[in-house]
């Protein structure tokens, strides 16, 4: 990968409107630091508030359980080839309780082994999501009995936000960390 588009912004060099949104995002669940996709972002401050805002809804105050929405948020991030975002969530999805053996699969391309029930119909129901763009009777019933309605919006939501979140960050070429391999081998 190149070099990042967006050169990263300092305190002093930030506008008003910029500094108010990173303050924000650094005073909130996320944490220190412009980590991800904030820092492009924040060259359009309003988007970046709007979406920082869903996106600490979706990561830290779903009904699904948190390893089964890591689980939704690294099949997005290998969908879209978005390497950082597989990278740190990755390794979030394990902190959760995520098999690694689960997770590299996914990073290769394969449908996982050993999944438990509700790790199965979260990987059915995200992975027929995102390669359709719907998600047939078939899928959605057993997710619905499972997680109810809010559940299947919850996971429609963290689906659609870190699709976006990948594509910020394969546009602004958000490189992994110093010395890191990235995790997605090609399909």
């Amino acid at each position: 990968m190149s070099e990042p588009r967006f050169p990263e912004l300092a305190p002093e060099t930030m506008t008003d409107e910029q500094r108010a949104v990173a303050e924000a995002i650094q005073s909130g669940p996320r944490g220190s630091g412009l980590r991800g996709p904030f820092n492009a972002l924040l060259r359009s401050p309003q988007l970046c508030d709007a979406v920082q805002r869903v996106g600490a809804r979706v990561r830290f105050g779903s009904s699904i359980p948190a390893p089964l929405n890591e689980l939704a948020i690294c099949l997005a991030g290998r969908k879209w080839g978005a390497q950082y975002e597989f990278f740190a969530h990755r390794r979030l999805g394990i902190e959760a309780g995520l098999n690694p053996d689960i997770l590299d699969s996914i990073a290769a391309g394969r449908r996982p082994r050993n999944l438990s029930p509700d790790e199965f119909l979260v990987y059915e129901f995200v992975t027929e999501l995102l390669t359709t763009g719907a998600v047939s009777d078939a899928r959605y019933q057993p997710a619905l009995e499972r997680f109810g309605d809010r559940g299947i919006i919850d996971l429609v939501g963290v689906v659609g936000y870190y699709t976006l979140v990948s594509l910020v960050l394969n546009v602004a070429q958000v490189p992994l960390p110093e010395g890191e391999t990235p995790p997605l081998q090609p399909l």
